[in-house]
């Protein structure tokens, strides 16, 4: 155990997340997500069972987002015509929020196949039990100031 380290953090995400450098991403996937093909070149970590949106905060709170970029924050958006509802959206929101106040605009949408192409790209895939749709969230680190 280690002090101010959430205990949700297994000790090979804590790894990765120290490993990560400025501008590198990790994805934390849903349980539809295909974690094990686009991750072939990545990191994959399993969180089999585990909800995405305790995994985001205790992330948050060990990692600052890219203040370079834009969008340091992807979400997968919706297939048009998919009429599935996405409130896990506004969660994650109010989570990025919480720790980073100041980036209000720090959360962007990509088309699905986008999503996938910068998802292969990561330096890690966290793969979770999320049942949630449209669940899959990208983030890139930045420095601590």
């Amino acid at each position: 155990m280690l002090k101010g380290i959430p205990s949700i953090i297994q000790p090979d995400l804590l790894k990765i997340l120290s490993e990560m450098g400025h501008g590198d991403t990790i994805v934390l996937a849903d349980a539809h997500f295909p974690a094990e093909s686009l991750g072939i070149h990545s990191h994959v970590i399993r969180y089999d069972g585990q909800p995405i949106e305790p995994l985001l905060d205790a992330v948050m709170q060990l990692i600052p987002l890219d203040q370079y970029t834009e969008h340091p924050v992807f979400l997968m958006d919706k297939v048009p015509g998919d009429a599935v509802d996405t409130p896990i959206w506004d969660r994650y929101r109010q989570v990025i929020a919480k720790h980073e106040p100041d980036r209000q605009t720090a959360i962007g949408m990509l088309e699905r196949f986008a999503f996938y192409d910068e998802a292969e790209k990561a330096y890690c895939i966290v793969a979770t039990g999320e049942q949630s749709q449209y669940a899959n969230i990208i983030i890139r680190k930045g420095v601590i100031r």
